[in-house]
């Protein structure tokens, strides 16, 4: 999957916590969250405020669909609030996902 593709589907599925998102969907999005974000706060504070609320819903639903594949409850995103223990969550984003279906849904195939 290319930056690109990652977008469209990331944007087409806004608000949608169910299926699975593989490795390449859940990176390419945070490389465009971190330099979306930080385009808007070289602007200026205000568009900074509302680039962070815009991307929010999207980037919470590609990062429940992550660990979807790895097949982890979507709940396992609460980690993000806990100091350190939060760094499982990097961990988890970074294995690969199973290669057959889950009680999430198929494998993804790109």
């Amino acid at each position: 999957m290319t930056l690109g593709q990652a977008i469209s589907t990331c944007f087409s599925k806004y608000a949608d916590f169910n299926g699975r998102a593989g490795r390449s969907e859940y990176w390419w999005f945070a490389l465009f969250v971190a330099l979306f974000t930080t385009a808007a706060a070289l602007i200026n504070d205000t568009a900074y405020g509302l680039s962070l609320l815009a991307i929010l819903l999207p980037h919470n639903a590609v990062a429940v669909r992550r660990l979807h594949d790895i097949d982890k409850s979507g709940w396992w995103l609460l980690l993000m609030v806990v100091p350190l223990v939060n760094l499982i969550l990097i961990y988890w984003y970074c294995q690969t996902g199973s290669d057959v279906g889950n009680r999430f849904g198929d494998p993804v195939i790109h």
